[in-house]
């Protein structure tokens, strides 16, 4: 199992206390171990640490609580690394339903590991513990240089399992990322950012981050349904799957809200998973990165004059054609001049998608039920991202967590037509 070191903290932040930090290692020796990082991982050195909170009802006797999490770890470090780094900390006036019913993230940045921290700067795992009035707030960083979304849910169902018993991991992750890529390059890790010209944005020069705002709005699955029918309504050869319809309906309706001009141009950019799309294809446990950045582009107006089955074929066009040797010239390309993309490359007036509303997130029951709520962190928001989680009701329901700037924020918040309440 686990050894660790201990350090008493006992200082405050905010309404946080923090109680001990604590270094969780194998308590017996390893050797050396490494992590070969390939062609797939290296482009997100220079995002931020991926950040996920986790809230849980319940959750008593906290000790004992954060003592079974610590030695439900089995991770693999090497001897000479410091090992998980596990914050405990106290929030006794902070209850569960305050934090569900939080809209933004200003009551998160104290529960979360990492904040600001990049993939280059650090390369464990990091996890902080906070004791609510009611219930346990698990926030999580990982490292995106290092694992994807696939990844990061796989070892949270691990690691779940075995808090609850287990004596093995179910499905054991496959750690042999070179055999998805295996050219050695050669990084300047001071250089900056040069994305593709179509995935460039202002905010990537002298201009202020513009003051951003967050908030979930949650698609029942009658609403689901309501949008996938109407973007099929034209019995197109091929149906439109959710993905795709929900897709082009977010796309739609940011543009609309940001008010662009007919001619500029709009970017859509989704985070594709690539396992079975490399050849020969990986197995859904390939533990690390396996996912690339898909772009399609056109003119705002295009979008917003056409029916939304438009955006819906630009984004499954752009998906379908992303097979093996499209990736594999992708990853030609970048290792014939590597560069480090900064998290924000994601287009101009864009919106990027990350996440999946595949991935069980509600499934990852410790001992004491399902979480309350799962949501993303501070960390790699920008303009235009969307965070997509299954709905916790179940079924084909969807959460969709958005940044945008504020004025675009409150235009969204009032279209009826993207709420689904006409």
């Amino acid at each position: 199992m686990a050894g660790e070191l201990a350090t008493p903290e006992d200082t405050n932040v905010g309404s946080v206390k923090t109680l001990t930090t604590t270094n969780v290692k194998p308590k017996k020796p390893i050797g050396r171990k490494e992590c070969q990082l390939v062609t797939f991982d290296l482009p997100y050195l220079a995002f931020y640490y991926n950040q996920k909170l986790l809230i849980y009802k319940g959750c008593e006797d906290f000790e004992d609580v954060v003592e079974k999490l610590k030695e439900g770890w089995l991770v693999v470090y090497d001897d000479d690394m410091d090992g998980v780094e596990v914050v405990a900390a106290a929030a006794d006036e902070l209850t569960v339903e305050e934090l569900t019913a939080e809209e933004g993230t200003s009551k998160f940045k104290e529960l979360l590991p990492y904040n600001g921290i990049l993939n280059l700067e650090g390369c464990r795992l990091a996890v902080q513990l906070t004791k609510l009035k009611d219930g346990l707030a698990m926030g999580c960083a990982f490292n995106h240089a290092i694992l994807d979304g696939t990844s990061t849910w796989h070892f949270m169902s691990s690691w779940a399992d075995i808090c609850k018993g287990a004596t093995s991991i179910s499905v054991p992750p496959f750690l042999e990322r070179t055999k998805a890529r295996n050219t050695r390059v050669k990084l300047n890790l001071s250089k900056p950012s040069d994305a593709p010209e179509h995935a460039k944005s202002a905010a990537n020069g002298d201009t202020p981050a513009p003051v951003l705002r967050e908030k979930v709005f949650k698609f029942s699955e009658s609403a689901i349904d309501q949008i996938k029918a109407k973007v099929n309504a034209g019995n197109p050869p091929k149906p439109f799957s959710t993905f795709q319809s929900l897709s082009a309906h977010i796309w739609q309706a940011i543009t609309r809200a940001r008010e662009l001009s007919v001619q500029d141009y709009t970017v859509f950019t989704v985070f594709a998973d690539c396992r079975k799309r490399v050849e020969p294809p990986m197995p859904e446990s390939y533990f690390g990165n396996l996912i690339q950045a898909i772009f399609t582009v056109t003119a705002a107006g295009l979008v917003l004059s056409n029916p939304i089955e438009f955006g819906a074929g630009l984004i499954r066009n752009a998906i379908e054609s992303h097979n093996a040797e499209a990736i594999n010239k992708r990853n030609e390309e970048w290792e014939s001049n590597p560069i480090i993309f900064q998290y924000k490359d994601a287009g101009v007036n864009c919106v990027a998608v990350g996440s999946s509303p595949r991935f069980k997130v509600y499934e990852v029951d410790f001992g004491w039920g399902s979480p309350e709520s799962v949501r993303s962190g501070l960390n790699n928001r920008f303009d235009g991202m969307v965070y997509l989680y299954p709905g916790k009701s179940g079924g084909r329901s969807i959460d969709v967590e958005i940044s945008l700037e504020g004025k675009t924020m409150e235009k969204l918040e009032k279209d009826k037509e993207f709420l689904m309440e006409v």
